[in-house]
């Protein structure tokens, strides 16, 4: 009888495992594309998630090769999407840094870089 009891708990144990990993916001994709090389300088950089964010606590900073921040500030957020506009900054290396806060209250954080010129 216990056997039994354990065979059929284990499969719950694996699906609230599983249901605990996609509890967290993380970064499905963005525009320009993670590590990509875009011939100008784009106008804005849009992320999108796996979860709603809330937008009072998730911010994306953008900074150029000499850590100078090129993002005109407040990331807009709109359910899974958050965009921030940029100014004309030239060709290199840009730095995007994010952190988010799901509905679900879990924060997660990371960065990725894109090229701009030739």
């Amino acid at each position: 009888m216990r056997l039994l009891s354990l065979i059929a708990v284990i499969p719950l144990l694996f699906l609230f495992a599983t249901g605990e990993v996609g509890a967290h916001a993380f970064l499905d994709h963005a525009e320009p594309r993670v590590g990509n090389k875009v011939a100008a300088p784009p106008r804005e950089v849009t992320l999108w998630f796996t979860q709603k964010l809330e937008p009072a606590f998730s911010s994306i900073t953008v900074t150029n090769a000499a850590g100078e921040r090129v993002d005109t500030g407040k990331a807009r957020v709109s359910g899974t999407q958050m965009s921030v506009s940029l100014r004309p900054a030239g060709s290199g290396t840009y730095h995007v840094n994010w952190r988010v806060l799901s509905v679900d209250t879990h924060t997660t954080n990371g960065n990725f870089t894109f090229q701009v010129g030739q």
